[in-house]
């Protein structure tokens, strides 16, 4: 099973930075290029920091399990591509956004 869809609302599933316990979220997510993106105004969301301190996630989307690594995106062309992706059309995709890139692991 593989993800699809270009734009898509999966669970991140990442490890608490301080509790150690999971943490699940509902996010708008984008599928490019073969990796996984989510994007926050400002990196200051838990699931945010919780991925950069613990770089193994999980994606829960449409009942299957995918597993992978979470990096932060420092390219800011790529994060730019990506907020246009995840906001077509919309006036918010032209703000700066903090991004994490998600490559999943190989089934």
């Amino acid at each position: 099973m593989e993800i699809k869809e270009d734009l898509f609302r999966p669970i991140l599933t990442t490890e608490g930075r301080n509790s150690g316990k999971q943490h699940s979220v509902m996010l708008r997510a984008v599928n490019y290029e073969g990796k996984i993106y989510f994007s926050r105004h400002k990196p200051d969301g838990d699931w945010f920091k919780n991925a950069l301190t613990n770089s193994k996630v999980k994606i829960e989307y449409n009942n299957f399990v995918f597993s992978g690594k979470a990096k932060l995106v420092t390219d800011e062309e790529l994060s730019k591509k990506i907020s246009q992706l995840k906001y077509p059309g919309e006036e918010r995709a032209k703000e700066k956004r903090a991004t994490i890139e998600v490559t999943l692991d190989s089934a």
